[in-house]
């Protein structure tokens, strides 16, 4: 009986070193950035068991076999809609700065995306402003109303758009409307969902979370785009999920969200309705690819010159091609860069950037929130603060509510806007968009709403920043190790 004992130890300690060391070349073997490397294998030592499981849940990118074969079998349509763009000429633009250019080449080359001139953007920053606008467009729709978003929060100015998109779906319009299951979830539990159906709308829950789904894909990849498309002639993207911010999230102790849109009307909207139909189809299976023939106003170039380039990025699109884009940006810089983000969590290549920038004399300006709705992201953020510092980064931490802007300003005549953080997730794992804008009068706009941020900041010192208490420093640097998959 001892030997039978001392074989099943002896058993067990050759099966778990067996399955340490096989999740350790796996994880190896992956091409991805050290950094998650190196933090992946750290959460599988320091916590064996559960560092595999967890590592097996979410440790890597995989969608499933079922949207992966329609991947495969929707790029070469979307591949020649992309190319019939060039029938309307609106790929070739006549005026392009020097950052957009190599921008809008490295999306070209990479995505088959061209950038499209003759749109007229406007940037909305009054929450009440965008859902009124949102709500009135979907009001007068005559064709179809599309909308993909992360949260769906019920109550306030939200519920009137819910009521548009009913009102509209029992007059004829196909209304289609793509939610987050795990950003969503408080709106798939609320009466919309059913009341949606019951008027005619297309209603689905994008990425749906569930234990039996959890061996079968990752379950942390998360829709976090932000699209409406009306009539495929007006569209809106940026930051803002559909939400009233006097009824989200009163008790996390952050204020009111902040938050931005870009409503565009021209060549650009039927761009982005078409990662909105690319969405749809990788969820239901469905096509539904904008027909350019039916819109004759995409040729009519009324408003000016000045070239936008829709990026989106995912699982199904090319590795980090936003990261791509802000590197970019970022080393071209000559004069500024202002950026706002949430969530401040930079890849190693990211924080390289923007401290070379500093040193070489560029003024590089960062706005944060002062209070964050992720414990882990607030703690990682502060560990970054000081190396940021060192290099003449200057930080500002906003009072204003929970800035939830997502903006990057280059040189005060290129922008960029969308749904990325600036953090590993942002970058490499969600479904993300963001909008590219060669536009003086549209960045002066932006400008301006940058300067009202930091006007309602306050300015990190360094040494201040080095004389807080000795306790947080750990705390800090536990949650850099882990920032890689934060």
């Amino acid at each position: 009986m001892e030997k039978i004992y001392q074989f099943l130890v002896l058993a067990s300690v050759f099966f778990y070193w067996l399955l340490i060391a096989s999740v350790t070349i796996r994880v190896v073997l992956k091409r991805r950035a050290l950094g998650v490397s190196i933090a992946w294998l750290m959460i599988i030592y320091i916590v064996p068991i559960a560092g595999i499981i967890l590592y097996l849940l979410v440790g890597e990118l995989n969608l499933g076999k079922k949207r992966v074969e329609r991947f495969r079998a929707m790029y070469e349509p979307y591949r020649c809609w992309m190319t019939s763009l060039d029938e309307y000429k609106t790929d070739h633009p006549q005026h392009q700065n020097l950052f957009s250019k190599p921008i809008h080449n490295l999306c070209f080359m990479r995505a088959g995306i061209p950038a499209l001139v003759g749109d007229q953007l406007s940037l909305q920053s009054e929450t009440a402003t965008i859902l009124k606008s949102i709500a009135s467009n979907i009001e007068n729709a005559s064709k179809s109303v599309n909308m993909v978003f992360y949260i769906w929060q019920p109550g306030g100015r939200a519920d009137n758009v819910a009521e548009a998109a009913c009102n509209a779906a029992k007059r004829g319009v196909t209304v289609r409307i793509m939610l987050d299951s795990a950003g969503s979830k408080a709106f798939f539990k609320s009466h919309w969902p059913d009341q949606m159906r019951k008027a005619g709308v297309e209603l689905i829950e994008a990425l749906a979370v569930s234990p039996l789904r959890m061996f079968l894909r990752r379950l942390d990849i998360r829709q976090h785009r932000k699209i409406v498309i009306i009539d495929n002639k007006i569209g809106y993207t940026g930051s803002m999920n559909m939400v009233d911010p006097r009824f989200f999230k009163q008790d996390s102790g952050v204020g009111q969200w902040v938050d931005i849109m870009v409503q565009a009307k021209g060549p650009s909207v039927p761009l982005l309705n078409s990662i909105f139909a690319w969405d749809w189809e990788v969820e239901t299976g469905l096509r539904y690819l904008p027909d350019l023939s039916e819109y004759s106003f995409i040729k009519q170039h009324t408003h000016g010159n000045y070239a936008a380039q829709i990026a989106p990025s995912g699982p199904d699109m090319p590795d980090g091609i936003i990261q791509q884009i802000l590197m970019l940006s970022i080393h071209q810089a000559k004069k500024s860069i202002t950026i706002t983000t949430p969530y401040l969590v930079p890849s190693e290549s990211l924080l390289d950037a923007l401290q070379t920038t500093a040193q070489r004399g560029v003024p590089v300006n960062i706005i944060i929130p002062a209070k964050n709705d992720s414990i882990m992201v607030d703690w990682a953020s502060k560990s970054f603060f000081t190396d940021l510092l060192r290099t003449g980064v200057n930080i500002y931490r906003f009072h204003g509510g929970f800035l939830h802007t997502k903006s990057v300003m280059i040189d005060e005549s290129f922008c960029l806007i969308g749904t990325v953080n600036l953090d590993m997730r942002s970058l490499w794992l969600n479904f993300e968009l963001t909008i590219c804008i060669d536009a003086p009068d549209f960045c002066k706009d932006l400008i301006s709403l940058q300067q009202t941020y930091i006007a309602h900041s306050t300015i990190v010192v360094l040494q201040e920043w080095q004389n807080r208490s000795v306790l947080n420093r750990p705390i800090e640097q536990f949650f850099y190790m882990f920032s890689p998959l934060l």
